[in-house]
């Protein structure tokens, strides 16, 4: 699952707006209760936010610091279930010429942008693979080709050289109709889950409805995506709301059954 959960913004929210993070907290929590995902990649997650997670997915391990160092800043954090998968290794950097410095921006985004990265081991197979999760820039399409090449030379030639990838994201970008997507996807070696899935089990939403009536066929700019290694049975986009039709967040889950050939 790909989830940009909208960062706690309630010092400026009240109760009865939609975008109130204490409001939210327990739609979240409900809607994580009940799907599980074993691989979750989260994005916009502030260090506050990090134990509803924890609190509906109790058994699940995190990996990934906040972008501005240590807890600050929003997460673009892996949740993983330890009975399942096992952490290897583990990296995060940031989407810039200078990676390995906190906070680095160089690409013309305004706001500091990473990567988290994991080596797993599937327990239940011995299997190995890589999962990477990621929020790309909002405001610079050649920040957001840059950041798609970086994730490139992450599993080609870079520490997860030669590893079948599952990627995870807020990319920031249209399905089909941006630079980032020609990058990774229709140039490049993944597969779009929800285009490659043997079924969808949910229409084509639109996964930013920013609390709105969620739109068929509108912009898909959060994605699941995997290399060829991967067979992809299902995918969907979770618009569910709790019983007064209130949203989660403003982005809608998108998620992924895949299985490794």
């Amino acid at each position: 699952m790909a989830f940009n959960i909208r960062y706690d913004n309630s010092d400026s929210t009240q109760m009865g707006d939609p975008d109130h993070w204490p409001s939210r907290r327990p739609i979240m929590i409900d809607l994580l209760e009940r799907e599980r995902p074993t691989l979750l990649g989260v994005q916009e997650a502030v260090y506050g936010q990090l134990a509803a997670i924890r609190e509906a997915l109790p058994g699940h391990e995190m990996i990934g610091y906040g972008r501005d160092g240590g807890s600050t800043g929003e997460h673009s954090a892996i949740f993983y279930d330890p009975e399942r998968l096992r952490v290897t290794a583990w990296d995060q950097f940031w989407l810039s010429d200078t990676p390995d410095q906190i906070g680095s921006a160089t690409w013309g985004n305004n706001v500091n942008r990473i990567v988290v990265w994991a080596r797993m081991e599937d327990l239940a197979t011995g299997r190995e693979f890589a999962m990477i999760n990621t929020h790309f820039d909002h405001e610079s399409e050649p920040a957001r080709i840059e950041s798609a090449q970086a994730m490139i030379d992450l599993f080609e030639g870079g520490e997860l050289d030669q590893l079948p990838a599952l990627v995870t994201g807020d990319f920031n970008s249209a399905a089909h109709d941006s630079g980032a997507y020609s990058t990774l996807v229709t140039a490049g070696p993944t597969l779009d889950t929800w285009d490659a899935a043997q079924e969808q089990l949910t229409p084509a939403w639109g996964t930013f409805p920013g609390y709105e009536e969620p739109v068929e066929g509108g912009d898909r700019i959060d994605w699941v995506l995997a290399t060829e290694e991967f067979m992809i049975l299902e995918a969907a986009i979770n618009i569910s709301t709790d019983r007064h039709g209130a949203f989660p967040s403003d982005h809608a889950p998108v998620q992924a059954l895949v299985a490794l050939r």
